[in-house]
Formats: structure tokens, C-alpha cells, sequence
């Protein structure tokens, strides 16, 4: 099923928070070493927002005393730590896992580096809030002036890995398969191979492929790229060889799925 594109549009937030008003919204935030952002991202998360997860991958500064710090004020916090390093894939399955427990309808996913603009949130969560799609994708390469806004290797970068991820992937007209501000259903989380997905830098592309093959419908949401304070995780090493290293794995995976008997998520949904 073609993946449809929500454009922003302030006028209509209000519209979109009143449509999921009856669904239980969790986020997730994964975070290592965000000390000097993650209270940032946590407190500008919108109140209709009903759980807030943050997920310490084994940090080595004061991330987690922060969030604990912010607890006694904000009781939809939880805060939950690695022992060891699991990766930003490995953090965001924990946090996945702890909003079924919770019993969470939508999961979506706002990095600990503030990097995500809360204001997008509503739209990113709507589609899926609307029984739409099961799974919604942030799109930066379509917020008009990305090209000014975006540092020129990302830029480049992430148009050569979304070319790369649509045929991986099976969703052909994927936009922007790095970005990470992402909302998906409960539904779709039970049905993911939770422990099977790449744990580290790569995961969104890996998740994709595992969504095409149970058949779930994705949506792209303009959202606005927001590059600050934070320091990138991601070096030249990781973007040219790893994460194609990934895409390339992912590939494969999708074909062997492809050759098993599968349910799918909902009536109607396609192969592209």
C-alpha cells in the first residue's frame, strides 16, 4: 500500500489531538550520555501524552540521575536503564516492550537529544490513532528548506540510504528511512520479531523491512528537522559501511519472509 504523505499543518493539531483523545499514547526516548538535553526533550513532550519512557542505554554521565530528578514532577514518567550498552534499536525494544505492558494503543519515539520537534508529534500519532496506517515515519527531506536547515553529508547521506531502503524494504516510495521520530500501533509491536531487530544504527531501516513483510500500512509525516547542542552517534564509518551492511541484511530478511505464510495486520493491505 503506497505510503501516504501528512503535510504539516498547525490549523489542524488541534483536530488531530481531539482523534486518538481515547487512546492510551505512550513515548519512548532513548538515551546515552544526553546529560546536558534530555530534561529538554522530556518536559517539552505535549500533555496528551499519557506515558513517557526513557530508556538509559548504560550511560556514563548523569542522564538517569536528570530523569530521576524529573520524576517527583511528572508522574507519566518512567525511566528504565541498561546495564550494559544495547544500542538506540536495543533501547527503543525495551521501551517498546514496556508500553505493552502498559497496555499503551500508539508508541512513538522522540530521541533523548531533543532533536524532534514536539510540535510534530500530534501529526505523527494521528494516522495511527485513526486506524490509517500501523506504523508512521517521520519525513524531514520534505519540510520546505530541509536543504538550509540540514548539514550538507546528512543531507546526502540519508537521500542515498532511503534510495537504498526502498528496495530493501518493500516500501517503495520510503522518503526518509533515517529519521527516527516515529509512531507505531500496539498491534503491529506484537507482531514484530522484537528480539530479531538490529539493534544498533540501522534500525529503522531494519524495522521497515520486518513491517512490509507482516503487511503493515506506513504513513510519512512532515516533521521539522531540529540540529543544535546534540552530537551525532553516527560516524562516517557507521554511515558507509554499517547501515549498508544493515539495508543489505534486511533485504534478505524480507525475501525469506516473503516465502512464508503470513496474516498481516489488516484487510486490504498491499504488497508495493
Amino acid at each position: 500500500m503506497p505510503a501516504h504523505l501528512y503535510r504539516c499543518d498547525a490549523a489542524l493539531l488541534w483536530y488531530m489531538a481531539a482523534m486518538f483523545a481515547d487512546k492510551q499514547i505512550a513515548v519512548v526516548v532513548p538515551a546515552h550520555n544526553e546529560e546536558k538535553l534530555i530534561a529538554r526533550a522530556v518536559t517539552a513532550i505535549p500533555d496528551y501524552v499519557d506515558r513517557i519512557i526513557v530508556v538509559d542505554d548504560a550511560s556514563t554521565d548523569n542522564t538517569a540521575v536528570i530523569v530521576r530528578g524529573l520524576q517527583p514532577q511528572n508522574a507519566r514518567l518512567t525511566l528504565v536503564v541498561h546495564g550494559e550498552n544495547r544500542g538506540v534499536g536495543g533501547a527503543i525494544v525495551t521501551g517498546y516492550a514496556h508500553a505493552l505492558e502498559w497496555r499503551a494503543d500508539v508508541v512513538a519515539v522522540m530521541a533523548g537529544d531533543a532533536q524532534m520537534d514536539p510540535d510534530d508529534l500530534a501529526a505523527l500519532i494521528a494516522p495511527v490513532a485513526a486506524g490509517t496506517a500501523d506504523y508512521a515515519k517521520g519525513d524531514r527531506l520534505s519540510y520546505p528548506g530541509v536543504f538550509w536547515r540540514m548539514p550538507l553529508s546528512r543531507f546526502v547521506g540519508n537521500h542515498v540510504l532511503s534510495i537504498a531502503t526502498r528496495y530493501a524494504s518493500g516500501y517503495r516510495d520510503v522518503r526518509d528511512s533515517q529519521c527516527g521520530f516515529t509512531a507505531i500501533s500496539a498491534a503491529a509491536i506484537s507482531q514484530l520479531p522484537l528480539a530479531s531487530l538490529w539493534p544498533r544504527y540501522g534500525f529503522p531501516n531494519d524495522i521497515l523491512a520486518h513491517l512490509h513483510g507482516i503487511d503493515a500500512r506506513l504513513a510519512q509525516v512532515c516533521v521539522r528537522p531540529l540540529y543544535g547542542d546534540e552530537v551525532s552517534g553516527i560516524s562516517l564509518t557507521t554511515g558507509v559501511f554499517r547501515v549498508p551492511k544493515v539495508i543489505v541484511r534486511s533485504w534478505w530478511m524480507r525475501r525469506r519472509m516473503a516465502l512464508r505464510p503470513k496474516a498481516g495486520l489488516a484487510e486490504g493491505a498491499s504488497e508495493l
